[in-house]
């Protein structure tokens, strides 16, 4: 088993990297989806990529340490029983397909979202 997620490089706090983690990398791709007007850099890095189920809760708490606390920054990750959303600082762990913490996750990243 095993766990699938998307991190976006730009954001990751350039004062607190992320490591400690080993990631399998399945792609790296940049894409232009920012929105200039709101702040955001219009090209992204996306990195995909998979751990093991034994290591999600690491790879969430060092995330949770490593992303950039300003502009509402995420990452989302999944196991086959759960989805976990990570902001700097708190981490949403809920069962997939479980409507009330999704949406709770969604109004804390828009409760964090700065334009």
């Amino acid at each position: 088993m095993s766990a699938s997620g998307a991190l976006i490089a730009e954001s990751i706090s350039k004062d607190s990297p992320f490591d400690g983690v080993d990631l399998q990398v399945h792609k790296i791709c940049r894409r232009d989806v920012g929105d200039l007007s709101a702040g955001q850099p219009l090209t992204r890095t996306f990195i995909e990529f998979e751990v093991g189920d034994q290591v999600v809760t690491d790879l969430s708490e060092a995330l949770s340490r490593s992303i950039d606390a300003s502009g509402g920054w995420y990452c989302d990750l999944r196991t086959d029983e759960e989805t976990l959303v990570v902001f700097a600082g708190r981490i949403f762990r809920y069962p997939r397909g479980e409507a009330e913490g999704r949406a709770e996750a969604e109004a804390y990243g828009r409760s964090r979202w700065r334009p």
